[in-house]
């Protein structure tokens, strides 16, 4: 019998679904889905604007950039929350254009010439990187031991500070307003934020879920009477308009410019990462490292796909990612319907300037909630950090310093090399490369610090500590959990990273209940016998093999002496009779089943309740038995992960 994880309660129609795949009614899905839409548009259109400003576009053009965008948008969202086989992580995550690749592909257009014969050689680049990311997508999930707390909760702090000036500009009535410090703006914008903030106070359920849209459509409201509401493109626009394939022209293919491309989206691979851990963090749904490489593939066939249909290079955008903290919708089938909207909007022009109507201090009032949540699930994850590492303080302070510097003086790129000013020309990738390379610094290279004496008693090790280990490192901590070697410490390793030390302890109760029933009956065999421990007090029967007393009494991991000290003192106060009993039972139950009788002491009871036990396993039948060493093996385990991993 090999003992695995249970895959029947999947099937099972009673098992309580998770938020994440919970459909809403009709109507509600429907709203959510367009708030959504409402709080990404600004966001999503930004790019084609700037991108055709700058490579010299006209009117009619750009209008189809748009519409491609928002019509591949809604693909590459539907594709990332719904999935299709390996592709797409099926968490609430909306798909946008990466600001990240906003200042190469200008870069990339000019040096080809401009105009649309700069545009083909940034759609050549764009087809080539999106494949490069899908395939590239399980290599980079492999790196995720490279990131650990102190690492993705910078990165996730870095994303909602660096984007709350973007929400700021909005709230001054855009980069291109006549009269920025005009108080309507302001005022706007305030109002919009308190709305919302007095909506989540005093209503509950549907009513604060939807706060957002209710702060955009009351914002947008309050300023038509003072002229900011401009209606005039809703019937200039055609009501119908398809983007097809390559309509600028068959891409061109320049080596430089998808070597640039390729660097952007390996940036904004961490990007994603963070958005991905942030939003298993927001839903409570465990993340590892095939949820990231699905994430990634969908990242890169979005791309690929932009690229042929005149869009541009695709990511998790963050501003949703702060919408679902806020509004606690945590169902994937809400960001599939937003694409569905998306879709929609892309292929009718009327709809998107409908909703291109909302001014900008209105986006800007409610961008400020949102981008601020992002921060403050960073902020959650850095509260797992152990700070009395100093390491651990300058990988994040210089992370985030590095990256508000960047995101408050965005022309120091320009004292750089081009290239450097591909990862320096953003805030967000310039701090989240300074805590990536401070943290592999500090944690994996050169000679370490043995992490296992974390304190001064050297009894425990803090879970950051660990999180940060290699897998040799990892493996020879956890294997302290067992009594002989095992790969279960590794399996584990494998499945990082993983968010609390919670998490980590279920999954080496999971790997040790998976693993081969050649290795579950090795490690069986590994465990001295609870007789020759009762022996031990004063029968001169063999002691264990271990000279810190632990292994089958379930006493906690080497170097916590007092704890296992404590145990073997129980068996030694057993009196002769008791003793001879257990001893006895012992040597039938190694007889009948192969294996040591093995009992975790610390939930084993009074003397009568322990020999009681130890009698009615006997009479098990062997695979029954088999199943029930393992459990006491696991709560050993477990009681001694509690005792070494602290945090």
């Amino acid at each position: 019998m090999r003992l695995r994880r249970s895959t029947s309660a999947t099937a099972d129609p009673a098992r309580p679904v998770h938020p994440v795949d919970r459909v809403p009614p009709a109507g509600r899905l429907a709203v959510y889905g367009m708030q959504h839409v409402l709080a990404f548009y600004a966001g999503a259109v930004v790019v084609p604007i700037l991108l055709a400003n700058a490579i010299g576009l006209d009117e009619r053009q750009l209008i189809h950039l748009i519409n491609a965008d928002l019509f591949t948008c809604g693909i590459a969202s539907i594709l990332q929350s719904v999935g299709i086989g390996r592709i797409g992580v099926r968490l609430p995550l909306l798909q946008g254009v990466t600001f990240t690749a906003v200042s190469p592909m200008i870069a990339i257009g000019l040096a080809a010439g401009g105009g649309t014969q700069g545009l083909t050689t940034i759609y050549g680049a764009v087809i080539v990187a999106g494949l490069v990311t899908f395939f590239a997508a399980p290599y980079f999930a492999r790196l995720l031991r490279f990131f650990p707390p102190v690492v993705t909760g910078t990165v996730i702090t870095v994303i909602g500070l660096a984007l709350l000036p973007v929400a700021a500009t909005d709230a001054v009535g855009g980069s291109n307003a006549p009269d920025p410090g005009n108080p309507l703006y302001l005022g706007l914008a305030l109002g919009t934020l308190a709305v919302i903030v007095l909506i989540q106070r005093l209503f509950r359920g549907f009513l604060a879920t939807v706060a957002v849209l209710a702060g955009l459509v009351l914002g947008t409201l309050a300023a038509v009477p003072f002229g900011l509401v401009d209606l005039s493109a809703v019937g200039e626009s055609d009501w119908v308009g398809v983007t097809t394939p390559f309509h600028f022209g068959w891409p061109q293919f320049s080596i430089a410019a998808i070597l640039s491309m390729i660097v952007v989206m390996m940036i904004t691979a961490v990007e994603t990462t963070g958005d991905v851990i942030a939003t298993g963090e927001i839903v409570d749904k465990k993340v590892g490292s095939d949820d990231v490489a699905r994430a990634l593939r969908a990242d890169g066939a979005a791309t690929t796909l932009g690229g042929v249909l005149n869009s541009f290079p695709y990511t998790c955008f963050a501003e949703n990612v702060g919408l679902v903290r806020l509004t606690r919708v945590s169902s994937r089938w809400v960001v599939a319907a937003a694409g569905g909207f998306m879709i929609l909007i892309g292929l009718v022009p009327k709809a998107g300037a409908l909703v291109a109507a909302v001014p900008h201090p209105v986006l800007g009032g409610a961008a400020l909630a949102m981008f601020a949540t992002v921060a403050v699930v960073g902020i959650q994850t850095l509260s797992r950090v152990d700070f009395r590492d100093h390491r651990n303080v300058v990988v994040v302070g210089s992370g985030l310093g590095v990256a508000l510097f960047v995101t408050v003086q965005p022309d120091v790129a320009q004292a750089l090399p081009e290239w450097a000013g591909i990862v320096l020309g953003s805030g967000i990738t310039a701090g989240s490369v300074v805590a990536i390379g401070l943290n592999l610094l500090f944690f994996h290279t050169g000679r370490r610090r043995d992490i296992a004496p974390a304190t001064p008693g050297g009894d425990t090790v803090t879970f950051d500590r660990l999180a940060s280990a290699d897998a040799g490192e990892f493996s020879a901590v956890l294997g302290r959990l067992f009594e002989g070697p095992t790969a279960v410490p590794a399996r584990v390793h494998g499945r990082g990273p993983f968010a609390d030390a919670t998490a980590l302890r279920a999954a080496v109760q999971d790997e040790l209940f998976a693993a081969p029933i050649e290795e579950q009956r090795a490690l069986l065999g590994h465990y001295p016998d609870l007789g020759g421990l009762a022996g031990a007090g004063g029968s001169g029967a063999p002691a264990p093999r271990r000279s810190d007393g632990v292994g089958p009494v379930g006493g906690p991991v080497g170097g916590t002496a007092a704890a296992a000290l404590r145990d073997r003192a129980g068996l030694a106060l057993l009196g002769n009779d008791d003793r001879a009993e257990l001893c006895a039972v012992a040597a039938a139950y190694r007889e009948r089943f192969g294996f040591p009788l093995i009992v975790c002491l610390r939930d084993a009871g009074d003397t009568r309740t322990l020999l009681a036990t130890a009698r009615r396993r006997l009479e098990h039948p062997p695979a029954q038995e088999h199943a029930t060493a393992l459990v006491e093996i696991a709560k050993v385990a477990g009681r001694r992960f509690d005792d070494l991993v602290s945090g």
